[in-house]
């Protein structure tokens, strides 16, 4: 039977109407059986026995950074989409029908019930041959089962976001280097806000984890089981489960004839199973880091690729400039040169049209003809000096080359 139906049947009969945010809750137990809940903070808050504090850190409405708190009796996760409460029961997760979560919800119906559950009717002979063998494999306890799926379905969803994000970035940066075009920038632009964005995201999920796997009081605390066992059976550990013992490795054993004893439970804090979870996370979400990272550096070196390619052509353009400026400042010197050389013939014009007039003139009689060359002569030098003159102010000044 598909989820949505199984989670129709099973929802109680007094859930609302969905409001603008969500109240949907979907309840899983130790045998993986989903029950869809229609409750508000209140309820869930009784149902579990949770702080309102805590309880925020999974509202919708409100941006807290991702996070692993394990408490008293429950643990809750917050990471991205994935929004739980987990007790040592029962694992209760936010918003059941969005396409995010429903695969995490049938994960969970598949993987929580334990696996011994199936091997009930082994026979005595194969069970015995386990036990002698030395089959002190540890089974993990329920709310580090559902600590596995939930953290697997995170670092899926990231690396696939990622996937998914490398698929559209390549081809976009090798078209922007072949073809510069206000498109191709704005796809590339958009799809490095899309890169930022995400990597701060990943890198929020490795921190937290890598906080996590750095102190092991924090991954004590996650033993929901192993503190509910200890708190109620004290003095005696002979009917504790196993893997309330630690891992199967030989350091970590403790001989069965010391379980019988009246000692208390040892090596309660050894978190070595969770240790060995969350490292294989770790990687996983380290790797899709690195892929982003990657993806960084490749975007940078189109970056200076084309910054490159600007710069020579700006090159070009400036020399091509520089050499129109030299040629324009020559024009502009010889247009100089020219303008003095107008003022000074207009001058020297003038004194012959003034006396090319039909004027009377007492030089212009018998005897003083020598006088008018005279005076052509002196304009001549008037008007030579008074062009040498321009040009050397001209070069006074600056205005043209020495």
């Amino acid at each position: 039977m598909p989820l949505s139906a199984s989670l129709l049947q099973l929802q109680p009969s007094s859930q609302k109407k969905k409001t603008a945010v969500s109240r949907s809750w979907v309840l899983l137990d130790h045998h993986g059986k989903p029950t869809v809940l229609d409750a508000d903070k209140h309820a869930i808050m009784r149902l579990v026995k949770i702080h309102a504090r805590d309880l925020r850190i999974l509202d919708p409405l409100l941006s807290y950074p991702s996070t692993i708190l394990g408490r008293d009796k429950l643990i809750v996760l917050n990471l991205e989409h994935i929004k739980a409460i987990i007790t040592a029961d029962e694992v209760l997760l936010r918003d059941p029908t969005d396409d995010d979560v429903v695969p995490i919800v049938e994960e969970l119906r598949r993987r929580l019930p334990k696996v011994s559950a199936s091997g009930e009717g082994r026979g005595e002979e194969e069970t015995c041959a386990q036990d002698g063998e030395g089959g002190d494999e540890n089974e993990f306890p329920f709310e580090i089962r559902a600590l596995e799926v939930l953290f697997e379905a995170i670092c899926s969803f990231l690396d696939a976001r990622t996937r998914e994000l490398e698929t559209a970035a390549y081809p976009a940066l090798d078209e922007l280097t072949s073809k510069i075009s206000s498109r191709n920038l704005d796809r590339v632009r958009k799809l490095k806000c899309a890169m930022t964005r995400l990597t701060s995201r990943v890198q929020k999920i490795r921190d937290e984890l890598e906080n996590l796997l750095d102190d092991d009081d924090d991954m004590a605390d996650l033993y929901l089981s192993r503190k509910s066992t200890v708190s109620s059976s004290p003095t005696s550990s002979s009917d504790a489960p196993k893997w309330l013992y630690g891992s199967p490795n030989t350091g970590s054993r403790i001989h069965k004839s010391s379980r019988a004893s009246g000692t208390t439970v040892q090596r309660e804090d050894d978190v070595e199973e969770l240790e060995m979870l969350l490292e294989a996370n770790f990687m996983q979400i380290d790797g899709t880091l690195n892929k982003l990272a990657t993806l960084r550096e490749y975007i940078d070196d189109t970056e200076d690729y084309i910054n490159i390619q600007h710069n020579n052509s700006l090159q070009h353009v400036t020399h091509g400039c520089t050499q129109l400026d030299n040629h324009r400042n020559q024009l502009i010197q010889l247009e100089l040169f020219i303008s003095a050389g107008t003022v000074c013939m207009s001058l020297y014009s003038l004194v012959a049209a003034i006396f090319g007039m039909n004027i009377p003139y007492t030089w212009k009689s018998p005897g003083h003809e020598h006088v008018f060359k005279w005076v052509v002569i002196f304009a001549g030098m008037v008007c030579a000096s008074l062009f040498l003159s321009i040009v050397s102010y001209a070069r006074r000044k600056g205005l043209v080359g020495s």
